[in-house]
């Protein structure tokens, strides 16, 4: 069988050596504000969420990483 899933094909640019601009962690979410790359844990990103939303530019979320199988 040659069925390809998702999870083999996802590509992910954030990885462990990014860490969060708030505390550290295993940085999941990464936003654009003014020309500068943002990232954040996915506790902080939530927290942040709608106040950085109304003022990035992008918005790049891998949170669902943490929960496949």
């Amino acid at each position: 069988m040659n069925a390809t899933t998702e999870r083999e094909t996802a590509e992910y640019r954030l990885t462990a050596m990014d860490r969060c601009d708030s505390c550290g962690a295993q940085a999941y979410i990464a936003a654009e504000v003014n020309g500068t790359e943002m990232l954040f844990c996915a506790h902080h990103g939530r927290k942040y969420e709608e106040k950085l939303r109304a003022v990035a530019t992008s918005w790049h979320d891998e949170t669902a990483r943490l929960i496949e199988a």
